[in-house]
Formats: C-alpha cells, sequence, structure tokens
C-alpha cells in the first residue's frame, strides 16, 4: 500500500524472529526486524543445547545464537535494536488492514506483523518474595550460578528447563535442593536420570515454598508439604524458580486472540484472528517451546505472510 513503511515488521529477534527474517528476505519481502534488546532472546542465558538438529553433542546458547546472526547476515537484513514495542493500532481495516507499531521514539507502518516476541518467566508471587529478587531470588542459573559457589540453593520446579538449571548449578554450588509440588518429575527422562544420580541433588516432594525471609538478602525459606500440611524452615542461600511462562504479548492483547494466560492463538500457518498479523515461537499457544520449533515457526509465518500479501487487491 502506498505510504506504508513497510510489507512487515517482525518483533522480536530470537530464534523465530530469526527465523522469520531469515525466510521473508528469501521471499523478497520489505521488512525491519526489531527488537528491545540485542538479538537472541532466552536462549542467550541457556548453558548448553544438546538437540538442535545438525549441532553434534553440546552447543551454548550464545553460540547457536552467533550462528543463527551468521546466517542471517549474508541477506543484509534491517534490524533496529532497542526498539522496545509500545502500542499496537490497526489503523485502516478491510481487504487492505495496515497497522501503525509504536516504540519509545518511533512509529513504523506496515501491511503485516509476526509477533516472535518471546515469553519471560513466572514467579511465585507470595510473601517475601518481590523484596528478594536479584537479592537471592533469580530465574537463570546460567546468569547468576557463579555467585553461589561452594552454598547452597534451591530449585522451585519439575520440568526440563528446572533440571537442566539444577544440573548445571551443582558446577558451583555444594548442594542444591528441587523443590517439586508434585511427587514426580516433568522432565524428559534423560534429564532424569542425570539429576537422580547427581550426589549433590536432593529432591524435596510434594511441596512448595511458602514464603521467603531475609533483610537485605535472601536468608530463609518456608517450605510447605502439600501432602502432610507440614511446614519446615531451610536457611539457603539462593533460589532459582522455574514454574513456567508468561507471554510477552501485551502489546496485542486487545487485538488478536489469546489463551487464558495470554498465549497468542494460531492457526497451522501461524496466522491470527486479525488477518495481517502472524505469531511464531513462544510467545503462541503451542504445545512445544524449543528453538528448533521456533525457529520452524518463523519460517511458517514468512511463507504465511508472503502468500497474504500478494493476495492482497
Amino acid at each position: 500500500m502506498e505510504g506504508t513503511d513497510k510489507d512487515l515488521v517482525i518483533i522480536g529477534s530470537g530464534p523465530a524472529g530469526l527465523g522469520a527474517a531469515l525466510y521473508a528476505a528469501r521471499a523478497g519481502l520489505d521488512f525491519l526486524l526489531v527488537d528491545k534488546a540485542a538479538a537472541g532472546g532466552q536462549i542467550m542465558n541457556t548453558e548448553f543445547i544438546e538437540n538442535y538438529l545438525g549441532f553434534k553433542g553440546e552447543v551454548s546458547g550464545f553460540e547457536l545464537v552467533q550462528s543463527f546472526l551468521d546466517h542471517t547476515k549474508l541477506f543484509d537484513i534491517e534490524t533496529e535494536v532497542f526498539f522496545e514495542i509500545k502500542d499496537v493500532k490497526t489503523v485502516s481495516k478491510g481487504k487492505k488492514p495496515v497497522f501503525r507499531i509504536t516504540g519509545e521514539e518511533k512509529e513504523i507502518t506496515a501491511r503485516s506483523i509476526i509477533a516472535a516476541s518471546g515469553a519471560y518467566p513466572k514467579s511465585l508471587k507470595i510473601k517475601g518474595e518481590s523484596n528478594l529478587i536479584g537479592k537471592g531470588i533469580s530465574f537463570c542459573a546460567t546468569c547468576d550460578a557463579a555467585l553461589y559457589r561452594d552454598k547452597e540453593v534451591a530449585v522451585v520446579g519439575g520440568g526440563d528447563t528446572a533440571i537442566e538449571e539444577a544440573l548445571f548449578l551443582t558446577k558451583f554450588a555444594k548442594k542444591v535442593y528441587v523443590i517439586h509440588r508434585r511427587d514426580k518429575l516433568r522432565a524428559v527422562k534423560l534429564l532424569q536420570e542425570r539429576a537422580f544420580s547427581n550426589e549433590k541433588i536432593d529432591m524435596i516432594w510434594d511441596s512448595i515454598i511458602e514464603e521467603f525471609s531475609g533483610k537485605d538478602h535472601l536468608e530463609e525459606i518456608t517450605i510447605l508439604n502439600k501432602k502432610t500440611s507440614k511446614k519446615q524452615k531451610r536457611k539457603i542461600d539462593g533460589v532459582f524458580e522455574y514454574i513456567g511462562w508468561m507471554p510477552n504479548s501485551g502489546f496485542l492483547s486487545d487485538i488478536v486472540e489469546t489463551d487464558k494466560e495470554g498465549f497468542i492463538k494460531t492457526g497451522r500457518d501461524m496466522s491470527t484472528s486479525m488477518a495481517g498479523i502472524y505469531a511464531a515461537g513462544d510467545v503462541r499457544d503451542t504445545p512445544l517451546r524449543q528453538v528448533i520449533t521456533a525457529v520452524s515457526d518463523g519460517a511458517v509465518a514468512s511463507m504465511s505472510v508472503d502468500k497474504y500479501l500478494n493476495d492482497l487487491p
């Protein structure tokens, strides 16, 4: 449409956004990739990845992102970092919808959008937590594990991420307690076997943290056993929370349909309930949140955008 800045704006430069950018470039679309931070997304905080096809053994999240970026550089992809989305509005509807994407100091109009904005970790939202985040409470073992050398820490959660990070923490901490509200883990079998065989890891089953205590730094946690209703206080140096994710979808909450937690609902072609807007990666309602599926989502989304734009009158 004449007067529109771009055919497409891709929001987010993690695996989904970079995958979308690669395929948008191959399709010859006039697009811009924007992000509020440097490229990479959550996997920049991942110590190693061992299930990305084509990379034998372990590769760090940083190394994998560098490989992605090296590939995308071949296509001279236009990227604008530190563009934090403030608002997205539909400025014209009908057969030729146009969207206005507003950042801190800039506005862009585009005929289509791919939301690849990812997700952020949930917090427990319990007594004492808010004052101690960054003072003993963390959401990233890769970032903070070295601060707890020869100390005792706890990991909350029972999924893949929780167990991966618990294993990583054993390289530094003298003891790692995994506190899980159920009596079995949800992590894949391989990770479970590694955790159960690691002498530094102790499981605390059927339990939740009820309270964090400490003045200037975390000092103690109160643990509640959900089956027995018994409570115990335990001195602890650090707690790492891995209880799930919340989507970075607020800028689209009034435009596209989401599930009850805010994850964007999509079709098999990554289309949303609003024509011209697509979603890819962790921000969408998907049964699997992995690097390999995020890249795939991005590719599908860009191909769908190309078809959508070509079909416009």
